[in-house]
């Protein structure tokens, strides 16, 4: 009985979770009429209470098809999204997996002192360097530019946080004994560290697409120029006229956050748990 109930508590608990998902799947198939009588109340100030019905009375696919085929701004705040989002992944991994194998396998003075600053950059929040941040773009000239986006990005700490507890874990005499038998160092971070640690490795680039696929607090203070925002930035800027694009934009930016979590789910998994083994 008590398996039962606790089983009704999961499934019911994930129907909540998935809700939210469901109902914008189902918002992008009503019709633009539909979805006016239904939220203006809520996005057009207007009196009465919001009537949304689950199943849509009209099913229709063409919020897609003007949103593919007639919207170019759509298309450059999704490449957008791409460049920034592969360019920082592809920048963190030359940068956190170096480090975190540094810090995991080797001695140096202050190794500590320097760790526990990187946790410390890595718990504060976006409000508390932004005005530093700014600065520093401005004297350098990259505000108003992807680059000003990408590069603090790439330097972040928390893939080196999550790539070092997996490089940890990797037995220090197995490394000692393939000292012992001549290996170099770069021997040992290709052929032992990357292999070892890939479960680290991989569940950083996961954690970090959906992070950065989803970016909202950079580009909207370091970017002025519109053709230049990511997908997370192009929503906010869609009217009650256009709910139904809104919704459509919020399932075509949903699919490749889910599909990247599905492939790497096992990965992530792995990832957490070695972040959260006592050394």
């Amino acid at each position: 009985m008590l398996k039962k109930l606790g089983l009704l508590l999961l499934y019911l608990t994930a129907f909540l979770i998935c809700l939210p998902i469901l109902l914008v799947l189902l918002g992008s198939l009503k019709s633009t009429r539909e979805l006016v009588e239904s939220l203006s109340p809520l996005l057009d100030d207007t009196n009465g209470m919001v009537n949304w019905t689950l199943l849509p009375l009209y099913p229709t696919l063409n919020h897609f098809f003007k949103l593919l085929f007639s919207t170019p701004s759509f298309f450059i705040v999704f490449w957008n999204s791409m460049k920034i989002v592969f360019c920082i992944l592809t920048g963190q991994m030359f940068i956190s997996v170096p480090a975190a194998w540094a810090f995991a396998s080797f001695s140096f003075p202050f190794q500590k002192l320097l760790f526990t600053l990187y946790i410390i950059l890595m718990l504060m929040p976006f409000q508390v360097i932004m005005l530093s941040s700014y600065l520093v773009l401005d004297s350098f000239h990259m505000l108003d530019t992807h680059r000003g986006i990408i590069l603090p990005a790439i330097f972040s700490a928390y893939p080196v946080f999550i790539i070092y507890k997996s490089f940890h874990q990797i037995p220090k005499s197995l490394l000692e004994a393939a000292r012992t038998d001549g290996a170099s160092e770069l021997y040992l971070f290709i052929h032992i560290g990357i292999p070892s640690g890939s479960s680290g490795i991989l569940s950083a680039l996961v954690l970090g697409f959906l992070e950065y696929w989803s970016l909202i607090e950079p580009p909207l203070a370091f970017l002025k120029d519109k053709s230049l925002w990511p997908l997370s930035l192009y929503l906010p800027e869609i009217g009650i006229e256009q709910s139904g694009m809104a919704f459509a934009a919020s399932v075509i930016t949903l699919t490749p956050a889910i599909f990247v979590f599905l492939i790497g789910q096992d990965y992530l998994e792995q990832g957490i748990m070695s972040s959260a083994v006592k050394e």
